[in-house]
């Protein structure tokens, strides 16, 4: 039996890299492949001297404003939009804060126990694509029991009316 031996050798004129790039090391092997180095970062500015006087004039400002009692510019002029204006109004008008906190953490446990459990059924094989089915048949049966004559119509929106006025409340 004859044994024939070669040995692999890569000479660094056949490396897929870009040739003109610089090469730290002084004498390459024929076995290692260099690799060109990266240019060195940007080098970001850590003066602002505009944004930092700009800010100290503010503070001072304000600090003047406090001590002589009056409201500072910028707090003065923003106002809270209506939206957030009624929300705080209704709930100054709540007696028991504690149980409306505890509904309202309630509400969002539920809402997200509710998505996992949906997603869950989402991922079982045959489930979503009957409950599509369900849905839009019953989909079908509610737009023709309710909304296609005049009369169920008229009754529907009456009926809505209905629940809108106990649930608000009549005055």
């Amino acid at each position: 039996m004859a044994s024939t031996s070669s040995t692999l050798t890569i000479s660094s004129s056949s490396t897929p890299f870009d040739t003109k790039a610089p090469r730290h090391s002084a004498a390459p092997s024929p076995q290692c492949v260099t690799l060109p180095t990266l240019p060195p970062p940007p080098v970001q500015s850590q003066n602002r001297p505009g944004k930092a006087t700009t800010y100290c004039r503010k503070i001072a400002r304000n600090v003047m404003a406090m001590a002589t009692g009056e409201a500072p510019a910028e707090v003065a002029t923003t106002e809270l939009p209506e939206v957030l204006k009624t929300v705080q109004e209704a709930w100054d008008k709540v007696e028991d804060k504690y149980a409306v906190s505890s509904l309202a953490v309630a509400g969002v446990v539920a809402l997200w126990g509710s998505t996992g459990l949906i997603s869950a059924i989402d991922r079982l094989p045959l489930i979503p694509g009957a409950l599509e089915l369900v849905g839009i048949g019953y989909t079908g049966w509610f737009a023709y029991k309710n909304l296609v004559f005049k009369p169920d119509r008229d009754a529907l929106t009456q009926k809505i009316k209905d629940t809108y006025k106990e649930i608000i409340g009549s005055s």
